[in-house]
């Protein structure tokens, strides 16, 4: 029988008050990692057709996310997103949710996402086959351009850009026993929740639950496009089980050979590298540069910082003529910089620096680590903090910075005779900061150097007017055959600190000197 309220519409009386989708936040991606941690793991996985497991990097770079299906495309943001198919070394499965309006939906699997190109589409697959990852688009150059702001895909990698700038360097979101003798782990994002943004949004959210065999945690993303892109970071981490080496924050990138390190010189480029150096800021306006190298065997640098400002891995040198390639662009390569929030307690920052024989392998990591052990049960781990892509040293830090770090054998120019594998000349150029100021007055500068082991033979500063700077000459000996020193310099004017402080390492061949 229907009633008169009926008929004008009204809705038919209910056994209860009406059920609501409870609204989606943070607190519920926290929840999983916890649930996640307290059950052993068990890695995603895929039944994948053979065409996709076997597929060569080719065929999956020729596999695309058709423009058009672009998720909130044409949301008057700017911002978009795709996704990527899973083939190639990508074979674990990604669940990709769509948050509108506080309610989050897994996005089904459908081929007709995707233009596979010379690539024969698989055929039938479920709904929850899954993607990759995730590629989010934004208008970084031109207003009528969809340019690449972020990608997230394999383990817990993810890249992003500034304004005209080309990828180089990644950050992941933890790194376990990076460096270590025992085989690194490589937690994965599993699923990723990412907030559709409103129309006048200038941040993008990306939310993620990663799930590795020591580990599991909550990620939220905040994305800023811009000159230079920053992303806030903020994650709770639960431990399954002891984990000896904790990476907070790690970066990854490559070097093949540079300035200080010519071994690999081959062809016409002169350098080829992501990035050139570690910088660290401590609270005491003191700032280390670390230039980088590509070593004989794994090496691992430690750097105590209890109450780290930042650190990153910087790409300095921006000069195309020190790179000559037209393709990859290594002088647009972005330098990532990391600002912790809040205080992270006592630890250090290590960089981990691999032999590499080319330069498609990412042969660098640096990252943050706690000297406490990390333990399961207890409280949960958790670390805030803003990563941002940077194009220019000078926006980093106030200090003259250390351009150029060449190394050379101590002797004489024009002699005939070569030096002895003991000895070494470094030549260190520093500019910006204050140093063009002194250059009107420059017996002023004066170099403060140290050496671990071995022995400092000459240490002296001349102006660089080439620079607006100035350069250090350092000769160091090391007398034991397989010997190893870590040098130190700074430059000063009176009690004025006026550069960060160098650093770098070298070691004597083992063989008779």
């Amino acid at each position: 029988m229907t009633t008169a309220a009926q008929a004008q519409g009204a809705p038919p009386p209910s056994d209860g008050p009406a059920k609501t989708v409870p609204s989606f936040d943070h607190g519920r991606v926290i929840e999983r990692a916890r649930q996640l941690a307290g059950s052993p793991f068990a890695p995603p996985r895929a039944e994948l057709p053979k065409a996709l497991a076997d597929m060569s990097f080719d065929a999956f770079r020729d596999v695309r996310f058709k423009r058009d299906r672009a998720f909130f495309a044409k949301s008057p943001s700017g911002f978009s997103m795709e996704l990527f198919h899973l083939g190639f070394l990508y074979k674990d499965p990604v669940v990709i949710n769509l948050v509108r309006e506080g309610v989050p939906a897994p996005i089904p699997y459908d081929a007709g996402l995707f233009d596979f190109g010379q690539t024969k589409p698989p055929g039938r697959l479920p709904i929850d086959f899954g993607f990759a990852g995730i590629r989010l688009l934004y208008p970084l150059n031109k207003p009528t351009v969809q340019d690449e702001l972020a990608v997230f895909l394999g383990a817990s990698y993810f890249r992003f850009l500034g304004a005209g700038q080309h990828y180089g360097i990644s950050a992941r979101g933890l790194a376990v026993n990076s460096g270590e003798p025992e085989p690194e782990e490589f937690p994965t994002f599993r699923e990723f929740w990412v907030e559709e943004p409103a129309g006048d949004a200038v941040q993008i959210v990306v939310h993620a639950l990663l799930d590795g065999p020591s580990v599991a945690g909550a990620f939220r993303m905040v994305i800023t496009p811009g000159e230079e892109t920053t992303v806030d970071v903020g994650s709770t981490l639960f431990p399954r089980q002891a984990i000896k080496k904790l990476g907070v924050a790690p970066l990854t990138s490559m070097f093949y050979y540079g300035e200080n390190d010519r071994r690999s010189y081959r062809g016409f480029r002169p350098e080829v590298h992501d990035s050139d150096g570690l910088l660290i800021e401590a609270p005491d306006d003191a700032w280390t540069w670390r230039a980088l190298r590509n070593p004989t065997q794994l090496e691992t640098s430690r750097f105590p910082a209890p109450a780290v400002k930042g650190f990153g891995l910087l790409q300095r040198d921006r000069l195309f003529e020190h790179y000559q390639d037209l393709e990859v662009r290594y002088d647009l390569r972005p330098s990532y910089w990391v600002e912790p929030a809040g205080d992270w307690g006592p630890g250090r920052v290590e960089l981990v620096e691999i032999p590499t024989d080319n330069e498609t392998h990412d042969n660098i990591v640096a990252f943050w680590t706690p000297d406490a052990p990390v333990q399961p049960g207890g409280e949960p781990l958790r670390h805030s903090y803003r990563l941002s892509s940077r194009k220019l040293a000078e926006n980093v830090t106030p200090k003259a910075r250390a351009l150029h770090t060449f190394v050379t054998e101590a002797r004489a120019s024009g002699d005939p005779q070569a030096g002895p594998d003991h000895t070494r000349r470094f030549i260190v150029d520093f500019a910006g900061g204050d140093l063009a100021y002194w250059l009107d007055d420059p017996k002023k500068v004066v170099t403060e150097t140290s050496a671990s082991s071995g022995k400092i033979n000459a240490a002296f500063v001349v102006p660089n007017p080439e620079i607006s700077g100035f350069r250090l000459f350092l000769d160091h000996e090391i007398e034991q055959p397989g010997g190893r020193a870590e040098l130190r310099a700074v430059l000063r004017a009176g009690q004025k600190v006026l550069t960060e402080t160098w650093v770098f390492p070298w070691e004597r061949p083992a063989g008779p000197g």
